[in-house]
């Protein structure tokens, strides 16, 4: 062979080295981050505080993985999406939010909640977190002998520029570690989890809707004082007293019918766009439980929980159910998402409606019958003649101990009385008709 041949051989077989080289490298993709298994502290950053919360993630990739959110006993379970090589997306299931992260080449996480409502998207609260860190307020070995027990019940008066009626805490403090759920008249704050140190003490939460912390000082006369920071919303100042008398409003006597009402009709688009009238035929003699909701909901979402396995065993007993929802955005296409997620979630087998946008004042004028609407949820009971007989405003969930336990009970009692009731003759006359005719 000659000299300049081998020479152009040569070339050759180097060109195809590079190539090929080139092609392997190509092919060699950097390989994909992921969230570390185990336990993880989180903070968020409002404004100048800092609200703690704290995860568990099981699973080595986005398939397999569960997110758990943790807040005292409580756990709450969402889905992850990887979305890069290094970043993850978690919807917080319902909640029309997600966590947005990116997994640091140090191992932490970094991002923010994030706001997924059109017209709302700008709303965000950045955070970090660490692995392997399972401790909530206050690192091991650093605590401050408490001044105080806070166990009991405290009658908290909110401060604020619109009028906002007292809450309640009901608190459970065991050495420094404290938890505890706060109440008010439209439904609690979900399980919290905190700390007492020396006379302060803070809690926090965080399940999915936006997070929210409570901070404070045990005055030197056993009264405690304090600020609530509600995630992406203003903060609001309180004093609180404790008083193992104190309770709420009577929630079965804050919503009710206006003088020479005593029946509640309305139309409304069901997620297909039918109208749906509570004087169709479907609810006629049948006992009928009306929830008014929204999928922003926190407490809404809870009596969800509840209601929907007890409607799909007690159907058949001649009950109905419509849940009423009102978003945060006035677009039957966008409750089609949001009241569709809920309905797969809790497999909600009654007819879910459209009400329109998530406001108190149009929930009012949309149901006129009413004497004002005070809360997301309210839940109405009616009849078999059409009647209602019960309006429950707010809600409480398991974690009120008693509250709950009271509410299930005469939820209960009151649906086996109301079932108990014969059908209105004209109805049971109608249904005769229809069945001897085919219909």
């Amino acid at each position: 062979m000659k000299t300049n041949q081998i020479s152009k051989t040569l070339k050759c077989l180097s060109i195809g080295l590079l190539l090929t080289g080139a092609a392997l490298a190509a092919d060699k993709k950097p390989p994909v981050k992921f969230i570390k298994e185990g336990v993880w502290r989180g903070v968020f950053n409002v404004s100048e505080t800092q609200v703690p919360f704290n995860f568990e993630l099981k699973g080595k990739d986005a398939e397999h993985a569960v997110f758990t959110l943790i807040n005292g006993s409580r756990r709450d379970n969402f889905h992850v999406k990887q979305i890069g090589k290094d970043s993850v997306f978690i919807k917080m299931n319902t909640y029309d939010a997600a966590l947005v992260a990116k997994i640091e080449d140090d191992g932490t996480l970094s991002g923010e909640y994030r706001s997924l409502v059109p017209g709302f998207r700008g709303n965000s609260l950045p955070f970090k977190a660490e692995y392997g860190k399972t401790y909530r307020f206050v690192e091991p070995g650093k605590d401050v002998a408490p001044t105080a027990n806070l166990t009991g019940k405290w009658e908290l008066k909110v401060y604020s520029k619109d009028q906002v009626p007292n809450k309640i805490a009901v608190l459970k403090q065991n050495g420094n570690k404290l938890t505890g759920v706060i109440m008010q008249v439209t439904g609690d704050s979900r399980e919290l989890e905190g700390t007492v140190q020396g006379d302060e003490f803070e809690l926090s939460g965080f399940t999915g809707p936006s997070p929210k912390i409570y901070k404070g000082k045990i005055n030197a006369d056993g009264t405690i004082s304090g600020e609530i920071g509600s995630g992406i919303y203003d903060n609001t100042k309180f004093d609180g007293v404790k008083d193992d008398k104190a309770e709420l409003p009577d929630p079965y006597k804050l919503t009710f019918l206006k003088e020479g009402y005593k029946k509640l009709d309305f139309t409304f688009p069901d997620l297909t766009g039918k109208p749906v009238s509570l004087s169709d035929n479907k609810y006629k003699g049948k006992v009928v439980i009306i929830e008014v909701i929204g999928t922003w909901c926190p407490n809404c979402t809870d009596q969800t929980v509840f209601l929907s396995p007890w409607f799909n065993k007690n159907h058949n007993r001649g009950v109905e159910a419509i849940a009423l929802g009102f978003e945060q955005k006035d677009s039957l296409k966008y409750a089609q998402y949001t009241l569709g997620k809920l309905k797969e979630k809790y497999n909600i087998q009654y007819d879910i409606l459209f009400g329109g946008l998530a406001d108190k004042k149009l929930v009012s004028q949309k149901l006129p019958a009413l004497n004002k609407f005070v809360a997301f949820p309210t839940t109405i009971i009616i009849d078999r003649k059409g009647d209602v007989r019960e309006i429950y405003t707010g809600y409480t969930g398991t974690v009120t101990g008693k509250y709950y336990q009271d509410y299930e009970q005469k939820f209960n009692k009151l649906l086996d009385q109301l079932i108990a009731e014969p059908v209105p003759t004209e109805t049971a006359s109608t249904d005769n008709d229809n069945t001897q005719k085919g219909k």
